[in-house]
């Protein structure tokens, strides 16, 4: 649903910008960039880092997720930025997220 229909019925799609890096894009198709339209979950005004989580497990990994998550959440190892801004300052899984957001995930380990 798109636009004025999804308005008139209380559905609002928030456009985001996801980026994958560090190794994090093979699980993504090789894809780093993802310009993606969420909506919050049903009954939510607000969308959150877990409900992102949630969703780009559901639509975007689509290899190997457990190198990318661990239970509702990232696995250690994986950086988290939000406009450039740690996750870890601004409430993790609870991060409220807005129109327009950038949130970067970076592997921080590596092979050798």
């Amino acid at each position: 649903m798109k636009g004025i229909a999804a308005r008139h019925l209380g559905v609002v799609e928030m456009h985001l910008t996801l980026e994958f890096g560090g190794g994090l894009e093979l699980l993504c198709q090789s894809v780093k960039i993802h310009n993606v339209e969420v909506d919050p979950q049903t009954g939510k005004e607000k969308l959150t880092m877990r409900d992102l989580l949630s969703w780009v497990h559901a639509n975007l990994i689509k290899e190997r997720p457990e190198m990318f998550m661990k239970g509702d959440s990232v696995r250690p190892g994986v950086l988290v930025l939000v406009n450039d801004c740690d996750w870890e300052l601004s409430g993790q899984l609870d991060t409220r997220l807005k129109e327009k957001d950038v949130i970067v995930f970076i592997s921080t380990l590596h092979g050798g």
